[in-house]
C-alpha cells in the first residue's frame, strides 16, 4: 500500500516559554500544504529502507519512518516489511518533512495491517518521535502547544488563495534557530489573527525565528519581501526556515523570479 504524507507551513510562531528540560513552549499554527513524500510498505524477508529523491543523510535505521516502525512493532505483531520513500518536501525547510514521514509511517501501518489503533494512540506514538509528528496523523489545520504536540483544530480554509512555497540553497539547523531567540508572550495570539481577514495578518502575525535569523541570512528577508513586491497578501518563513511562503489572489508569474530556489505554485 502507499501514502503520501504532505508538508506544512506555520501560520504565526512564538516561543513562550523556556523550559526546565531544556525544550521551549510555543504557539502555532499548522497547516496542511499540497507538496507530498510517497511511502509504500510491502512484506519482506527482512525490514529495510529504501530512500529515493531527495539524498538524506545519516544511517537508514535512525530514520524517523523506521523509527515510527520499530515503535509500532513493540507493540503490535507487525512482519517484517521494505519501506519505500519517495523524498519530495524540501529539507532543512520549516515544512515539517520528515515529521509528515513518520506519522504517515504510522497512519499506513495502522490502516495496511488492520491495527486498530485511535487517533489518540497514533498521536502519542507520534509525539513521542517528534515535537510536530502528532499534527500529521490528522494534517488538518490546528493550533499548537507545548512543544507542538497540543493540538487543537481550527476551522481555517485558504483554498480561495494561491499559495506560493520558495525554498533557497539555504539550511538553518536547528541550534543556529534558537540561538539568538528571545522567548515573549505576542500582544495577541495566532489562533485568534488566523481567523480574522487575510489584510490583517502582515502587521500582526509573527515567526519569531524571523528575528533571528534574518539578520544571519539576508537573502531570507529579500525573499521575504520580493513576495510582498509581487503583491502577496501575506508572506512568511515557515517554522526555523528556510522555506517561505505567501499567499495571493491570483497566481504571480515566477518564470524569472527566485532563479536559484525551488518554487512552488499552488
Amino acid at each position: 500500500m502507499k501514502i503520501k504524507p504532505c508538508a506544512k507551513i506555520n501560520l504565526g510562531l512564538n516561543i513562550v516559554n523556556k523550559r526546565a528540560d531544556g525544550y521551549h513552549d510555543l504557539e502555532t499554527v499548522f497547516y496542511p500544504v499540497p507538496i507530498y513524500d510517497e511511502i509504500e510498505i510491502q512484506e519482506a524477508p527482512e525490514t529495510t529502507l529504501e530512500i529515493k529523491g531527495q539524498t538524506i543523510e545519516g544511517e537508514p535505521e535512525k530514520n524517523l519512518v523506521m523509527r515510527a516502525y520499530r515503535m509500532v512493532a513493540t507493540r503490535y505483531a507487525l512482519p517484517p516489511v521494505h519501506i519505500s520513500l519517495d523524498k519530495q518536501i524540501p529539507m532543512q525547510a520549516g515544512m515539517g518533512g520528515g515529521s509528515a514521514d513518520c506519522a504517515f509511517t504510522i497512519r499506513l501501518l495502522n490502516e495496511q495491517f488492520r491495527l486498530g489503533m485511535s487517533t489518540d494512540e497514533m498521536q502519542q506514538m507520534a509525539a513521542s518521535l517528534g515535537a510536530d509528528c502528532a499534527f500529521f496523523i490528522k494534517a488538518v489545520p490546528a493550533y499548537a502547544e507545548g512543544i507542538g504536540e497540543r493540538l487543537t483544530p481550527i476551522p481555517l480554509d485558504l483554498n480561495g488563495y494561491r499559495m506560493v512555497v520558495v525554498k533557497p540553497q539555504v539550511a538553518v539547523s536547528t541550534r543556529e534557530a534558537f540561538s539568538g531567540i528571545k522567548v515573549k508572550r505576542p500582544a495577541k495570539n495566532c489562533r485568534e489573527i488566523v481567523m480574522q481577514p487575510i489584510d490583517t495578518w502582515q502587521e500582526e502575525l509573527v515567526n519569531d525565528f524571523e528575528d533571528s535569523i534574518f539578520p544571519q541570512h539576508p537573502e531570507l528577508a529579500a525573499i521575504k519581501q520580493r513576495l510582498y513586491a509581487l503583491g502577496a497578501r501575506y508572506a512568511a518563513m515557515s517554522g526555523s526556515g528556510s522555506a517561505l511562503f505567501a499567499f495571493f489572489d491570483e497566481a504571480p508569474r515566477l518564470d524569472d523570479e527566485f532563479t536559484d530556489c525551488k518554487k512552488w505554485i499552488l
